[in-house]
C-alpha cells in the first residue's frame, strides 16, 4: 500500500479540524466530492455528500471549493 492512501489506512485521526456539510444550503453539485483527493466524500441514497471522517485528512479542499460555502469548518473534540 503506498503512502497517502486513505483508502486502505485510517488518516483521520491526525486532522484537527473537520467539514460539517449544511444540507440546508448544499445544492447535490458534487464539486466536494469530485474535489477530494483523499475520496472521504461520497455520495447518499438522497444525493447529499456524506464524509468519512475516518478518511478525512482535514485538507479543506472541499471547503475551499463548496460554491455556496455549504461546508464549514469545526474543530474535532476527540479523535475519529
Amino acid at each position: 500500500v503506498s503512502a497517502g492512501n486513505s483508502q486502505a489506512r485510517r488518516v483521520g485521526d491526525w486532522a484537527h479540524i473537520k467539514p460539517v456539510i449544511d444540507y440546508d444550503e448544499c445544492t447535490k453539485c458534487r464539486i466536494c466530492f469530485v474535489y477530494c483527493p483523499d475520496s472521504a466524500i461520497t455520495i447518499g441514497k438522497d444525493d447529499f455528500p456524506i464524509v468519512n471522517y475516518g478518511a478525512c485528512k482535514g485538507c479543506n479542499i472541499c471547503y475551499t471549493e463548496c460554491p455556496v460555502k455549504a461546508i464549514s469548518l469545526v474543530r474535532r473534540e476527540e479523535p475519529v
